[in-house]
């Protein structure tokens, strides 16, 4: 029973995604995304897959690796345009924010009649849509630019669907048998990776992010009236409005 409950709600959530990602494609002022972070990459004379281009031998054994980098990736799938950032910090819900926020200040002047954005993604830890940190920044997000942001999730096993994660496979080849033994090196090798013919935007963020930063209970109920989810398939779902200034 409980696996026939889960399939019908994969169902429903695959029936909504497909409106509302039509939707977004078929309309001017809507903005379609699609984002993600990629596995860890070590930073050393790791051997990886695929034949090595370079001369010097890889270490076939584990050691301490000379930095982990970690990549986020923020596509737009009916342009192309795919913006690649890493970090040596993790991945939290405030990196992620603030790299929609530098990705937005960039864009914006090409989407001047654009006031909603739909963001797929995966119902990764760090921005669930019960994560309070990530509403808390995204609500801001949409006030401060005051765009309508919808949050579309993937169900369970199923972020493979999520345009973003092809991007990661391209990725992948493009370095396999490389020795990524500095971080200007992978820095160097993504920004030569082709996505459809388009190399990407690549960027270095410095700045260190922390884990574990959350809002108390009594904050996540305020936070919660200023967001609008789906009924039925709350979690999966979830618009923030612009703040409206009455007069």
């Amino acid at each position: 029973m409980q696996t026939q409950k889960k399939i019908k709600q994969t169902d429903a959530i695959f029936a909504k995604l497909k409106v509302v990602n039509t939707a977004a494609d078929e309309t001017k002022t809507v903005l379609r995304v699609s984002w993600d972070a990629k596995t860890a990459v070590k930073i050393g004379d790791f051997v990886r897959g695929g034949q090595n281009r370079l001369a010097r031998k890889g270490a076939d054994h584990d050691f301490k690796p000379e930095a982990i980098l970690n990549p986020f990736g923020i596509l737009l799938p009916q342009w192309d345009d795919l913006n690649l950032y890493f970090t040596t910090s993790p991945v939290t819900s405030d990196f992620i924010v603030d790299m929609l926020e530098r990705w937005w200040t960039k864009k914006q002047k090409r989407f001047p009649e654009v006031d909603t954005l739909v963001i797929n993604q995966d119902n990764g830890p760090e921005i669930q849509s019960r994560r309070t940190q990530f509403l808390k920044r995204m609500v801001e997000f949409a006030w401060s630019h005051a765009l309508l942001i919808r949050l579309a999730y993937y169900p369970p096993y199923h972020s493979k669907y999520n345009a973003i994660e092809h991007c990661w496979g391209v990725l992948e080849n493009h370095w396999n048998g490389v020795l990524l033994e500095s971080i200007p090196t992978a820095l160097r090798f993504a920004r030569t990776m082709t996505w459809h013919g388009k190399h990407p935007f690549v960027q270095l963020i410095d700045k260190i992010y922390h884990r574990g930063v959350k809002l108390t209970a009594a904050e996540m109920k305020e936070l919660e009236t200023q967001v609008q989810r789906l009924p039925g398939l709350e979690k999966w779902f979830v618009d923030i409005p612009p703040r409206v200034t009455l007069g």
